[in-house]
């Protein structure tokens, strides 16, 4: 057996792992229906001005990225792209959602959504900051 540490993963080292991963997983957890879920906004030219990337886990959306062009910001199209989301999310049998979020990100933005702060690690990720998780039902 050869223990290694390395600075780089290999898309062939993750693969190899995370198929090892599945098939433990899979004795416990359904994953049908598990699932990418993208919202986009984009202008005339297609330029992007925002959008959200989550995931339909079990009967949880969980959203991985969301961001809102600073010129885009506080024209309601954040709200917009959670609403859609969620009610996509809610089609596909999800019934809570998950965001995470650093303190100088987006925490009231979610609040404002209805999302509830359910923790938080603090100095994450560097002393002084924290991370927040919130969850919403929908």
């Amino acid at each position: 057996m050869k223990l290694s540490v390395v600075d780089t993963v290999t898309p062939e080292d993750q693969e190899a792992l995370l198929t090892g991963l599945r098939a433990y997983n899979q004795q416990f957890i359904d994953f049908s229906g598990w699932g990418d879920l993208a919202v986009y906004v984009r202008d005339e030219q297609g330029t992007m001005l925002g959008g959200l990337i989550g995931r339909c886990k079990g009967e949880w959306l969980d959203i991985s990225y969301l961001w809102v062009s600073s010129e885009t910001r506080g024209s309601g199209v954040g709200s917009q792209i959670m609403q859609a989301a969620e009610a996509e999310a809610k089609r596909r049998g999800c019934k809570q959602a998950l965001v995470d979020t650093v303190s100088f990100q987006a925490r009231p933005f979610y609040e404002k959504q209805g999302y509830q702060l359910q923790t938080t690690l603090q100095d994450y990720p560097y002393p002084g900051m924290q991370r927040h998780y919130l969850t919403k039902a929908l």
